[in-house]
């Protein structure tokens, strides 16, 4: 009875690592910096290399909300077993991989979902309806929201209404001001998260003034640096900025994206106890080495064939790509980089015009993602019912 369960746990984990794999190589090793593959600041491999050690450290810093979200808060009355988790696991992984080696970003928070969800009902479980309420909400608005900022933010960059580069700092003293209220394990006392505003604010004295006067601190720290770095060498000072937004994607990715492999295996692990932190390692290592193995053609897919890019769009459309991925991660959302990324890519594309925009590829993604909900759905529940009878 050991070696069984034992030989069930290694299973299980093996396919939390192909899981892990098919992300880093489809969705969070490919999306953050394809903006920045497509403006010519960072070469494809390079910017695999990069993507996975960030997405890295992201699932250890911010992995813990979305993993617990997708492992006990997407089915209520049952918890996953051991082979309830391999089933959603394996089905979301191969339809994600096959997304991959086709070249289409399939959206890999809609394929866990949906598996552990059909995985979940087969079990007997009953639905989440307030969690999926979130879930859709977030789902439906991101296309809207990131591509209407990345729109927004591109045609003032681009236009002539506006000085670039005070406009320029601005944006990056926004961007300063959500990374000072981004959760991170290490700041926050065992189990939870603080973040760099709600430690340092607690230590002025000032009461609930502290945060925001921190926060306004570093806005005005990173807009001041960026608005001198334009001064000296506007070109660089652009790819700099770029290049940063695409780490900081990166990082965001990995924080949301790492709980979409080990979730599943919270229930189980939990049990024999084993650490959320182990697993948010071994998820992590799991995003790095897709990243740098599978990344590659999808970040080329990415950058080149949704849209024409340059500097200023391709900032654009990480801004709220960063934004929209940080809210995530905060409120505990399984969302999907692809959906991101590939929205605000289109939005600041067609800034410029036409810009390069593929419909029929933008049409031919929209058709993947709904059809990975529903397959990934599918196929769970099916195969775990099968799979449950045959046992």
């Amino acid at each position: 009875m050991v070696l069984v369960t034992a030989a069930t746990l290694v299973v299980a984990a093996a396919a939390s690592l192909f899981m892990a794999w098919s992300i880093g190589a489809g969705s969070s090793g490919s999306t953050p910096f394809a903006p920045a593959v497509g403006a010519n600041a960072i070469s494809v491999m390079r910017a695999g290399l990069v993507v996975g050690v960030l997405g890295l450290l992201g699932a250890v810093l911010q992995g813990a909300n979305v993993t617990e979200a997708v492992g006990t808060e997407l089915i209520g009355g049952v918890t996953l077993t051991a082979v309830a988790a391999i089933v959603a696991l394996v089905t979301a992984a191969a339809l994600v991989a096959v997304g991959v080696f086709a070249g289409y970003p399939i959206a890999t928070a809609f394929t866990v979902t949906g598996a552990v969800v059909g995985v979940g009902l087969a079990m007997g479980g009953d639905p989440a309806w307030p969690k999926y309420a979130e879930i859709a909400t977030l789902w439906v608005l991101t296309p809207f929201v990131g591509g209407g900022v990345a729109y927004g933010v591109a045609r003032m960059l681009i236009g002539e209404s506006l000085p670039e580069r005070p406009l320029t700092a601005i944006l990056a003293g926004l961007v300063g001001a959500i990374l000072a209220n981004v959760g991170f394990a290490l700041l926050g006392p065992a189990g939870e998260q603080a973040s760099v505003a709600a430690v340092l604010g607690s230590g002025l004295g000032v009461g609930d003034a502290g945060p925001p006067a921190v926060s306004l601190a570093l806005a005005a720290l990173v807009a001041v640096a960026v608005y001198a770095d334009l001064g000296r060498d506007r070109e660089g000072a652009q790819r700099r900025f770029l290049l940063a937004m695409g780490g900081l994607v990166a990082f965001s990715a990995g924080g949301s994206q790492v709980g979409l492999a080990i979730g599943p295996l919270v229930p189980i692990f939990s049990e024999v106890g084993v650490p959320v932190w182990a697993l948010l390692v071994g998820g992590g290592v799991g995003l790095l080495v897709g990243s740098w193995t599978g990344a590659p053609r999808m970040i080329k897919a990415i950058s080149q064939d949704y849209a024409s890019m340059g500097p200023r769009r391709s900032i654009s459309a990480l801004i709220p790509s960063f934004a929209i991925a940080q809210t995530a991660v905060a409120f505990g959302i399984p969302v999907s980089f692809n959906e991101i990324i590939v929205s605000a890519i289109v939005g600041a594309g067609y800034a410029a015009g036409d810009a390069g925009v593929s419909r029929k590829k933008m049409g031919y993604t929209v058709l993947a993602w709904i059809g990975s909900l529903v397959g990934a759905f599918t196929l769970g529940f099916v195969v775990f019912s099968a799979v449950d009878f045959a046992l």
